[in-house]
């Protein structure tokens, strides 16, 4: 088990704190961040660990922030389903010994970066297609998750794809993120992943993935966020492409 000393704690806390902020200014982009950045650091399923209890508390907080939760729930259960699903079936693959957890989190990353990038969109489900493809959705979204801890794709893209307005899109979001952060939660208690001494540590990472968030918040209506999501892609595919080179 990670056990930081003085030094990699601040380091880690810094993590949480630039997530945290990050999901304060764009409303997502924390374990994507935290997780592309913990990969250099330790394994992927101990920084996974890592992050369930900021994960789940700042989704809670943007998951209830709003009146849409129950036509949510009613519209996403499809998608949520499926990702509990696909989290199941993939459990084990993040800490399998000899395993690429930290490739197909490089992958993960360069290719939301490149979609982001180029603008990339997955086109609106037609009438009567909407249930099925968002439980298909779900499930390669909870297996990717099992495998590398971040759970925006394809489930981001998605939820663009719904069309959603701004505030209904954030409260998906949460939900979303929510949902899977649980799912998550359980295969890393399964694998002894997440445990005793892991749940302290995941608890001392909230107050600064808290903090960053407040401050990313504040910051929302001072930047550009056409500006800062480029930016942020750019930052991503980088990270990405020199995970996938670690993990080659």
């Amino acid at each position: 088990m990670f056990v930081p000393d003085i030094h990699e704690f601040m380091l880690v806390s810094f993590v949480f704190l630039a997530a945290g902020g990050v999901k304060g200014v764009l409303g997502m982009g924390l374990p994507t961040v935290a997780m592309g950045l913990l990969g250099l650091m330790m394994p992927v399923a101990e920084g996974a660990a890592l992050l369930v209890l900021p994960s789940l508390v700042t989704n809670l907080w943007q998951m209830l922030r709003g009146a849409h939760l129950r036509t949510l729930l009613k519209r996403l259960w499809p998608m949520l389903a499926g990702v509990c699903l696909g989290v199941a079936l993939g459990h084990g693959w993040m800490a399998t010994p000899g395993g690429h957890a930290l490739l197909w989190l490089g992958l993960s990353l360069v290719a939301y970066a490149l979609a982001g990038l180029a603008g990339l969109r997955l086109p609106a489900p037609k009438p009567g297609h909407e249930a099925p493809a968002s439980g298909l959705i779900g499930a390669l979204t909870g297996l990717l998750t099992a495998a590398t801890g971040v759970f925006v794709l394809p489930a981001v893209p998605w939820l663009h794809a719904l069309g959603l307005k701004k505030e209904a899109m954030a409260q998906a979001l949460g939900l979303s993120f929510t949902v899977s952060t649980l799912a998550l939660a359980v295969t890393l208690a399964g694998s002894r992943h997440l445990n005793a001494d892991s749940a302290t540590q995941s608890l001392l990472m909230l107050f600064p993935a808290l903090l960053g968030m407040w401050l990313g918040q504040r910051l929302r209506d001072e930047l550009s966020q056409d500006s800062f999501r480029t930016f942020f892609m750019i930052g991503l595919l980088l990270l990405g492409g020199w995970l996938v080179w670690q993990g080659w």
